[in-house]
């Protein structure tokens, strides 16, 4: 008796909590409404089912309790039973696919006038490309992948110089605009997830996948990897600006094409072997968990990072000089800086590549105090 109790308790309160809590979706900001009505009709029927059942197991306690008067009855099989359950279930399934079948073709099927934006997923950090004023992206592959040139963009192709790079995990969206998202991973598996956008798809190495949507809400969306891919996908974040179309023209303006990539048009005033640190920064997702601009991050900041006293887990104190940060790089978990977690994976890198990760973090660390007094530089 004790358990039937308990089974219609555990029944009441799971109603009750789905009706009174505030659990449901966040506010829709895209034209997926569908996908709530599919969620909806799954968690209907599931729902009934769950409780059918336990009302049903705490029905035949009570009504099939031990007397001393009863014996039990042995039915190795009852057809009439086991058709009757074959078809529910069978409906039951049906009922929840058919719905989740249909919108998946929907949102792989975009629109012919939807605009185009490649998201390029790694560990652990975003990147986007767009087509530039040709309306078309140019050709890509692993061939053509480098620290230099993480998308893998092919230089022969005059289809691909006109396209906008963005190496940092902001994308700007028009408002109101369709646009298809083309999926593309460079290490191991990630999924490309925007709530409130209702929509998100695995993005999956050697493949392309692809979804499409019509922002709705003007706005910051954040950008989460829904699919576990390593130490830092907790970290692996960006963020979606949808916003009005004269906006988003005027940033995506802002923007550098692969031309200028190419050319080296943007002056960051490093050279040649911090560019090539930087250029592997990005390229090996070390900008993900160290921030560059001074802001807190997973992992200690580089900005000013070089040439600053530190304290470590243990209490020592350490020099952030040249061949500290390279032992740091090649056996991250040896010294930790105090109040950082050890999470940072060692690096497959040659000492030409540790030297040049040096010689940019260096780099954001400015000119050193002596130099700037007038002494002579360290």
């Amino acid at each position: 008796m004790a358990l039937a109790v308990a089974l219609i308790l555990i029944v009441i309160a799971a109603v009750l909590f789905h009706f009174l809590s505030p659990w449901w979706f966040t506010p829709l900001a895209s034209n997926w409404g569908l996908l709530d009505d599919t969620i909806l009709i799954t968690l209907a029927i599931t729902g009934a089912v769950f409780v059918a059942i336990n009302l049903f197991v705490a029905w035949t306690v009570i009504r099939f309790r031990h007397r001393s008067d009863r014996r039990a009855h042995y039915e190795p099989e009852n057809r009439r039973l086991e058709g009757w359950l074959t078809a529910l279930t069978a409906v039951g399934i049906f009922a929840m696919l058919a719905p989740g079948l249909y919108v998946y073709s929907a949102m792989i099927n975009p629109p012919a006038d939807a605009a185009t934006v490649e998201v390029l997923g790694q560990q652990w950090q975003w990147r986007f490309r767009l087509p530039g004023t040709d309306g078309r992206l140019g050709r890509s592959d692993v061939r053509f992948m480098s620290p230099e040139q993480p998308f893998g963009l092919d230089p022969d192709d005059p289809a691909g110089l006109d396209d906008v790079l963005v190496d940092s995990g902001e994308l700007h969206l028009p408002l109101g605009r369709p646009v298809v998202m083309l999926l593309r991973s460079r290490d191991v598996l990630h999924n490309f997830y925007v709530p409130p956008f209702r929509a998100k798809m695995d993005l999956v190495p050697g493949l392309v996948s692809r979804f499409w949507m019509t922002p709705t809400q003007a706005g910051r969306f954040e950008i989460l990897c829904a699919e576990l891919c390593g130490v830092g996908h907790f970290n692996m974040r960006g963020t979606v600006v949808v916003e009005e179309p004269t906006a988003y023209a005027a940033w995506l303006a802002a923007q550098p094409t692969f031309a200028a990539r190419l050319a080296g048009a943007a002056d960051d005033g490093l050279d040649a072997q911090a560019r090539r640190g930087k250029a592997l920064a990005q390229a090996g997702g070390c900008t993900a968990c160290h921030s560059t601009d001074g802001s807190r991050s997973i992992g200690p900041g580089w900005r000013g990072l070089y040439g600053r006293e530190e304290t470590l887990a243990d209490g020592r104190r350490v020099t952030a000089d040249a061949a500290y940060l390279a032992e740091s790089i090649r056996n991250p978990g040896a010294a930790i800086v105090q109040g950082y977690p050890a999470i940072m994976p060692p690096g497959a890198l040659d000492e030409t590549e540790i030297a040049a990760l040096v010689a940019y973090i260096r780099a954001l660390a400015g000119p050193p105090a002596a130099a700037q007094a007038g002494g002579t530089p360290q």
